[in-house]
């Protein structure tokens, strides 16, 4: 749990007390420094944003994946007869996908994770320093000025009007006023003013370092795909030891006994015989393509600036059934803008357009290199022709008092101006034009912007008299975060998607209500009323309750946040969460989907599934579509693999069976596989996975998929079983593992037909071209003797040819019966993308 920022405790200091200026003696000697280095009181931290080189190798080597087929690989290869080991380039290139893409992710973020302040201006032995902030030790005296990112959590011993924005850490977009003994924290910037302040929590106790330490514990995408894929292998991991060793007995069986293969050499037959069946029974192909997919999507989404960290991540979006956002950083780019100007007339009311001598002053306000965030917001309101002014003398903004003021020398502005807080700049004021003034300025504060007032004076006021009641109101100036042009349409986009939008943010309810509405979150017209999350249930049942009827919250801690992310996990959505700040950090890595901005705060982007290179929160339909096209396209595929998983397994069954009764081969060769596999399902099966797919997720894929490989993969079994037994006593073993890779083919093929989609001219030539280089291999030298296998006579082909149209019609049905069953199975919320 870590402490609020508002009310951190201060921690005992030694530094010496300041009295004076920046000019002054301040800091600790060499000598307390050094002290501090020894007892580790240094600012040192854990920068790492992603996983170290070994790790990620590691995490992609050792699956049980590469442990089944390696195990059969090695085996293989102690018979000498590496042509049967081809699938083991499977296992080479999934590992190298997964590492290659991992590690570049790695290096694109490791890039992004360069601290924007590194270094800091330190007094120390009664002089000024500028050391690394990796050298900061507790109780140093700093040096803070405009633009200057904090280092460290520190207490503020001298205040200049300084200013700093939190909202990385806090969610508030409105700059925070520092005054003398409040507290500044680390990672929060200063946009006005500046401060001499004392180090009071460095390295891993500051509060950004305590959030980032929580965030950083690693946790993988959750992947339905490969989360499929894991449970088939889990099952087959059970079985294949076993099955292996039973196979391989019953081959030798088969073969003549012990005496007759260790005498012969024909154990490496027996082994063989045993690795094909294993083999076939492990979806190495579905592995490597989910995973060349995943890549692909990621090479593509990096073309968007879109960099994914971990490849599930593009399936995760086209699941997403709740999006929660951050406002500042994903709704609005986090700077103050200018909406309007609004010239006020003789009763303070709303009148025409803005009069000449009041762009003047707006420029020259604008203008000033000592203006605070909200006075440089006005200059993107100045129109292009109104030329900044010559300025004067200045009365500096103070958070006590709530207005600055400066004179213009030159033009129809010439004179005094104030700008500040309305009620504060005609405080104490009852006259018909203050009343007016003030009635027209909370009207626009309805809407959540901020209303500063622009008044003329004979005068420049002084600090300590006030302004008085000398200030003719002139003009409103109406001031808001800007809302990124991309927002609305791509919320709509969401909301026509039927994913539920919830905006959680640190800042003022009504703020983000009024924002919510102004980007239309609910749908264009309705109006967003912002829920203050200091109200909110801690029990989860009430909270999910509570969230179907409050899309948007404001004052929410990051400890809300994580909570508000598992209440709607455990309504069954899965949750997608974007922000740039470290109060997202907990958040966005509970979230399924986890997305930060590219801007955004070092701890957010190593914890996120995906980031945002540019910021732009209008790619994420793009992500969408990549997520659809992967998990649609792989669904489809899936078929082909296991399909051949469950032949296997039901042929390696037989054969274990029938070692019993009458000892057999094992119809296949690993290599005769291989041709099957390449032909009928690697092949196709990578085409058919590229083009883009608009349809929707639907969950249930292994129950989908399931439902037809299996009993198709019995109909393959029991097809190629009665062609190899019809033939092997009449031509031979070698014609009958001919004749039943040749079914296996044909077969094939009607399940690519049937899972092909849409009927493309291109489809229609992919499946005449593999048919024909499957069936001229025993014409062609060189595959025949690769792939072992003869040339049928007519009668054979006849044979074949016969099983495949009695096997094709019963997979038609087998597939009708099968998505029947499946449909009805599916949940009623499956319509949507979840």
């Amino acid at each position: 749990m870590t402490t609020s920022p508002r009310h951190a405790p201060s921690s005992p200091s030694g530094a010496e007390t300041v009295e004076g200026g920046s000019g002054s003696t301040l800091g600790l000697s060499d000598a307390e420094v050094a002290e501090r280095v020894a007892s580790g009181r240094v600012n040192v931290t854990d920068d790492a944003s992603s996983r170290s080189v070994w790790e990620i190798l590691r995490a992609n080597t050792f699956t049980l994946f590469n442990a089944m087929l390696g195990a059969a690989f090695v085996l293989v290869l102690t018979t000498g007869r590496w042509q049967d080991g081809l699938f083991g380039f499977v296992l080479v290139l999934n590992t190298g996908i997964g590492v290659l893409t991992e590690y570049r992710a790695k290096r694109t973020l490791d890039d992004l994770a360069i601290l924007d302040a590194p270094t800091a201006r330190v007094h120390r032995a009664g002089g000024m320093r500028e050391v690394p902030v990796a050298e900061i030790v507790l109780d140093d005296v700093l040096e803070l000025g405009t633009g200057d990112q904090v280092p460290v959590d520190a207490v503020v011993l001298t205040s200049r009007g300084l200013e700093a924005n939190e909202s990385l850490l806090t969610g508030e977009s409105r700059p925070v006023r520092k005054a003398t003994d409040d507290e500044v924290l680390s990672g929060s910037s200063i946009v006005a003013g500046s401060a001499t302040v004392r180090a009071d929590r460095v390295g891993a106790d500051s509060y950004a370092q305590k959030i980032t330490a929580a965030a950083r514990r690693y946790s993988l995408a959750s992947s339905e795909l490969q989360g499929a894929i894991r449970s088939i292998l889990r099952v087959v991991s059970w079985i294949i030891v076993p099955m292996a060793l039973l196979l391989g007995l019953s081959q030798v069986r088969a073969l003549g006994g012990w005496h007759e293969v260790t005498s012969t050499g024909t154990w490496r037959d027996a082994v063989v015989q045993a690795v094909a069946g294993v083999v076939g029974m492990i979806p190495d192909g579905l592995v490597l393509l989910v995973s060349i997919n995943f890549a692909l999507a990621a090479v593509v989404l990096a073309r968007q600036n879109v960099l994914v960290q971990e490849l599930p991540a593009v399936e995760i979006l086209a699941r997403v059934d709740a999006l929660c956002l951050d406002k500042t950083g994903t709704i609005t780019d986090g700077a103050v803008a200018c909406d309007e100007v609004v010239p006020l007339g003789a009763d303070g009311a709303r009148t025409g357009e803005v009069p000449h001598a009041t762009w003047l002053a707006v420029a020259g306000i604008a203008s000033d290199p000592e203006a605070n965030a909200t006075a440089g917001a006005l200059a993107g309101a100045v129109p292009a022709d109104v030329a900044a002014p010559r300025v004067g003398e200045r009365v500096p903004f103070s958070s006590e008092r709530k207005w600055s003021a400066l004179e213009i020398a030159d033009g129809d502005a010439a004179g005094s101006w104030v700008l500040g807080a309305p009620e504060f700049v005609l405080a104490d004021r009852d006259d018909a034009v203050a009343r007016g003034a003030l009635r027209t300025a909370a009207g626009l504060a309805t809407t959540g912007s901020r209303v500063v007032l622009l008044g003329r004076t004979d005068a420049l006021p002084q600090v300590d008299a006030g302004v008085g009641p000398a200030v003719t109101p002139v003009a409103l100036a109406v001031l808001a975060e800007h809302v990124r042009d991309d927002a609305a349409r791509t919320l709509a986009f969401f909301r026509d998607q039927d994913v539920e939008l919830h905006v959680v943010s640190g800042d003022n309810p009504e703020t983000v209500g009024a924002i919510a509405t102004k980007v239309e979150l609910l749908g264009p017209g309705e109006a967003v009323e912002g829920i203050d999350a200091r109200s909110l249930p801690e029990d989860v049942t009430r909270l999910a309750d509570l969230l179907e009827d409050a899309p948007v919250l404001g004052r929410v801690t990051p400890e809300q946040k994580v909570a508000i992310v598992e209440a709607l996990q455990h309504s069954g959505h899965t949750v997608a969460m974007t922000g740039d700040g470290v109060n997202d950090a907990l958040a966005i890595k509970t979230a399924d989907l986890g997305i930060a901005m590219g801007n955004g705060a070092r701890a957010t982007k190593a914890v996120s599934r995906l980031v945002l290179l540019d910021g732009r929160f209008s790619v994420l339909p793009g992500v969408l579509a990549q997520g659809r096209r992967v998990i649609a396209n792989m669904e489809r595929v899936a078929n082909f693999f296991l399909v051949k998983t469950a032949y296997s397994t039901v042929l390696a069954l037989v054969t274990i069976l029938a070692a019993f009764a009458l000892p057999i081969g094992y119809p296949f060769l690993p290599r005769q596989l291989t041709l099957v596999s390449a032909l009928t399902i690697g092949i196709p099966g990578f085409l058919l996975s590229l083009p883009p797919s608009g349809q929707r997720y639907v969950p249930g894929f292994l129950r989908r998929v399931l439902a037809f490989a299996i009993p198709a993969g019995v109909l393959f079994a029991a097809a190629a079983l009665t062609v190899y037994l019809a033939v092997r006593e009449s031509a031979g073993e070698e014609m009958a593992r001919t004749l039943a890779t040749f079914v296996a083919l044909g077969l094939g093929m009607v399940v690519v037909v049937l899972h092909a989609g849409e009927p493309v001219w291109w489809k229609g030539v992919m499946v005449v071209v593999l048919l024909a280089a499957g069936l001229a291999a025993p014409y062609v030298p060189l595959a025949a003797d690769f792939f072992l296998v003869e040339r049928p006579t007519l009668a054979h082909w006849g044979l074949v040819g016969a099983v495949v149209v009695v096997g094709g019609a019963l997979l038609v049905v087998v597939r009708r019966v099968g998505r029947a069953w499946a449909s009805r199975a599916t949940e009623p919320r499956s319509a949507k993308i979840s």
